[in-house]
């Protein structure tokens, strides 16, 4: 029972009108909702409409509904009670009245006019790789900073050496073990908190893994197309790079060979391609790589989101996986990569080495950005930002797929299982530099498939995140995207 809040809450009928902007629909429907509480057609205690209600009279998703509550219970302008109703909170009304708003909002034209010299921010950001920080409910984050805040100063040690009044794990030691829980609940990945290692960033986790398993001079296997960032992280790093082609099924593991002293690969979602390896391929690679006595980096990347399909277990958590797969997560596609902050489980005989390397470069995470992360985690607060992050993200993606097929029917879409972005295969004979140059005269960034091979691809594509694109905009990107790829073709 909510504090304050009658017991039998009314239900009341709402006249909610959306105002017609461009604005993500989720703060619209919120919006709309506090401007209720402002002409006091909304009062405290009032029930609101159930989410499908809601949603069918404004002829939206419910998704969007969801996401609107979502942000309006962790502004506190409404809590749950009794269930599944959502009622509104004691002084919401007066904190409406007072200009309170449960989302930042968005910047007057005029103050996003480009200065001179300055390159102006695309109109639709279709960037991949990108998630969308907007969803992170900022009563959540500003409890977890706060908390972390109120902690003593401490310094930053990742190497799991103790230290002191902070324990057996260190300064990181929370984090590591609500990590521990978080990728055992969603990943099936079993760790020991100890044996997780933080990393200011994945390509920092590439360089320790290179050093410690000794690859400068050495052939490792690498997707082609694939994550650039990594490959120049090992090469950088003395690694010899042997690219292996790989398709809409992923790398196939008779493309390895005995000499190969890794394997790099994103499974969940290969990036940029958006395959799922399958399981007959997850587990032929584990024991080719038990055989050869290789290692596996298993680059996690886009794991947390999929989309009408079941989850595959991840490398590291098959039999035989701990001995051989290095696994590799990160914070910037779940939250953001202004965190900093990523993780690796390497196998049990390179873990001294990887603390090692670390060592010698002094790489390591943020003290306080560790504190915050591991009170946002233990609180439960990511669990529920990555549902509500896939409900929208899900929406996003549905929209962008059906503008794309109903705009440029000859557009070959694939990768749409999971994670946070999609390829648009171009008819024949379709230049992709020239239709990204085109989208980008128009006011739409996105990325072609040619950035991330390291040879020249037959296929020609574009590599379009969906995370940043609200719903209500998805059809006249997909316009824009029509009429440049007209464009380009003359």
């Amino acid at each position: 029972m909510v504090s304050g809040v009658t017991r039998h809450a009314r239900p009341v009928q709402l006249p909610v009108s959306l105002a017609p902007s461009g604005g993500p629909l989720r703060h619209r429907v919120a919006d709309a909702l506090i401007d209720l509480l402002r002409s006091g057609h909304l009062r405290p205690g009032d029930t609101l409409p159930a989410t499908r209600t809601l949603a069918a009279e404004l002829a939206i998703s419910r998704t969007a509904v969801l996401a609107a509550y979502d942000e309006l219970a962790a502004a506190g302008f409404v809590q749950a009670v009794g269930g599944s109703a959502t009622v509104v909170s004691p002084g919401a009304d007066l904190a409406a009245r007072a200009g309170v708003s449960s989302h930042v909002s968005a910047l007057s034209a005029a103050s996003l006019a480009p200065r001179p010299g300055v390159v102006a921010a695309p109109r639709w950001n279709l960037l991949p790789g990108y998630p969308d920080t907007g969803l992170i409910a900022a009563g959540h984050w500003r409890a977890a900073w706060r908390a972390a805040a109120r902690l003593p100063a401490s310094f930053n040690s990742p190497f799991g050496q103790p230290l002191g009044p902070f324990g057996p794990f260190g300064p990181f030691g929370p984090l590591q073990q609500a990590l521990a829980e978080h990728l055992r609940r969603t990943r099936g990945v079993a760790a020991d908190p100890a044996d997780i290692i933080l990393v200011p960033g994945v390509c920092a986790g590439l360089r320790a893994l290179a050093a410690a398993a000794g690859m400068a001079g050495r052939p490792v296997a690498f997707e082609q197309p694939g994550y650039p960032e990594g490959r120049s992280a090992l090469s950088s790093a003395g690694a010899t790079i042997r690219p292996v082609p790989v398709g809409d099924a992923g790398l196939d593991p008779a493309d390895l060979t005995a000499g190969d002293a890794a394997v790099y690969v994103t499974p969940a979602h290969q990036f940029p391609l958006g395959a799922r390896l399958s399981a007959a391929r997850r587990a032929a690679l584990i024991s080719r790589a038990r055989r050869d006595r290789a290692l596996v980096i298993e680059d996690d990347y886009d794991g947390e989101f999929r989309y009408d399909v079941r989850g595959l277990p991840a490398l590291h958590s098959m039999t035989g996986g701990p001995d051989v797969v290095a696994y590799v997560g990160t914070a910037s596609k779940i939250l953001s990569p202004g965190l900093r902050v990523a993780w690796m489980i390497a196998p049990p005989d390179l873990r001294p080495a990887v603390r090692d390397a670390l060592a010698v470069t002094d790489e390591t995470i943020s003290a306080p950005a560790a504190d915050a992360l591991a009170h946002f985690i233990a609180s439960g607060h990511l669990a529920s930002h990555l549902a509500r992050a896939a409900r929208t993200y899900a929406a996003r993606r549905h929209a962008l797929i059906a503008g794309l097929r109903d705009r440029t029917p000859g557009l070959r879409v694939s990768g749409v299982d999971a994670g946070l972005h999609l390829v648009a295969d171009l008819p024949p004979g379709t230049d992709e530099v020239a239709v990204q140059r085109h989208l980008a005269d128009a006011g739409l960034a996105v990325d072609v498939l040619g950035q991330f091979s390291t040879a020249p691809l037959a296929r020609q594509a574009l590599v379009c995140g969906y995370a940043q694109l609200p719903e209500t905009q998805a059809a006249a990107a997909a316009a824009v995207i029509a009429r440049s790829v007209a464009a380009a073709r003359g």
